[in-house]
């Protein structure tokens, strides 16, 4: 059987060397490229793919929030959260939408047919240079009540706020969620006070610092 992959990063030329990569095996089909998560979110429904290969910071929608909704829809798909960075609160976000894979960036080249087949085989796989880190703050914390200040804000909440970030006027966040201006106005208005944030551009800020959203590059 062919596995069917999509490819959901940013970064073009990234995209073209996994793509490359993976062409190399006769195996697997690279049937679809994504540039932001909303539309991985639209490819993975209308394709079907057996594994998404998942940037976690994607402008739109980024990658937790799009693998969350995947999952959602359809437990069938496998996907493997790819990031430059190793801060293990991203791992644990990705695990916990819905990922069962997790990629360094610098290491993904070398990795990444190891990670296709162990998900494929309904194991878990972690780019060794994550796994420490994540084992030893499991063990720490385990038992722990949550602290991440994100935990106050509903699904919804993240999205405007990820819009928001990115300079969408509330008309363009409503028209991406299909609600009124006026619901966005509230979110805003409720994320703002749950994070004691009193500025739009402090948003922004706190928005690139927690990863919802990618710095501008």
């Amino acid at each position: 059987m062919v596995t069917k992959v999509i490819l959901a990063d940013d970064h073009r030329i990234l995209r073209e060397g996994l793509r490359a990569l993976l062409e190399k095996d006769p195996n697997v089909e690279v049937i679809a490229e994504a540039d932001n998560g909303r539309c991985a979110v639209e490819l993975a429904e209308k394709l079907h793919p057996h594994v998404i290969i998942m940037d976690i910071s994607m402008a739109e929608m980024n990658g937790i929030e799009a693998t969350r909704q995947i999952s959602e829809r359809s437990r069938e798909v496998k996907i493997i959260g790819l990031s430059m960075h190793s801060d293990k609160r991203f791992v644990f976000e990705m695990l916990q939408a819905g990922a069962t894979g997790f990629l360094l960036k610098e290491c993904a080249f070398e990795e990444l047919h190891v990670a296709i087949e162990a998900v494929l085989n309904n194991q878990i796989y972690l780019s060794p240079k994550v796994t420490g880190p994540v084992v030893e703050d499991f063990l720490k914390n385990y038992g722990k009540e949550e602290t991440d200040p994100r935990a106050v804000l509903t699904r919804k909440e993240k999205e405007v706020l990820q819009l928001l970030a990115e300079g969408k006027t509330s008309k363009e966040a409503a028209d991406r969620l299909h609600v009124g201006s006026s619901t966005i106005d509230t979110h805003r208005c409720h994320i703002m006070k749950k994070l004691g944030i009193k500025t739009v551009a402090e948003l922004t800020k706190y928005a690139v610092r927690q990863g919802l959203t990618p710095a501008e590059k």
